[in-house]
């Protein structure tokens, strides 16, 4: 079995001009928390928004696991209110709710894997913009 020195991933991100840039670099520990990002990308998922800023207030300097946070916090947010403002609609809006609630199972399972395997798994719209607050 390899060591975690000779594990090697390679993570794609996109420069200011849209150009890919392929990082790839050994599987290493996190800056602050000491979790190897992989676990710590999924943790960021783990409780929403809440697991998502607990990781961006600690880790300053991987991007992979800042990319996770990033997008964590954004799609459960926006989830979040948009299940409140469906259940304040009668009915329809609570039939609709149910709805969104499964796809938000079926998407944070899905989040969590990806971010577990290593993957830079980038939602639309919300994955770009995780993207560029993750350079800064």
């Amino acid at each position: 079995m390899k060591s975690n020195k000779d594990l090697k991933k390679q993570t794609v991100f996109k420069d200011e001009n849209g150009q890919q840039i392929n990082e790839t670099e050994s599987v290493k520990n996190t800056s602050e928390s000491g979790l190897e990002q992989n676990i710590a990308g999924m943790l960021c998922y783990v409780v929403g928004f809440v697991t998502g800023i607990i990781f961006l207030l600690i880790e300053k300097e991987n991007r992979f696991v800042r990319f996770h946070a990033f997008q964590s916090t954004i799609i459960s947010s926006a989830l979040l209110i948009v299940n409140i403002i469906l259940t304040l609609i009668p009915i329809i809006g609570w039939i609709i709710s149910l709805i969104l609630v499964l796809f938000s199972l079926i998407l944070w399972i899905l989040l969590l894997v990806k971010a577990y395997k290593g993957e830079l798994f980038k939602l639309p719209i919300v994955g770009d913009i995780a993207e560029q607050q993750a350079k800064k």
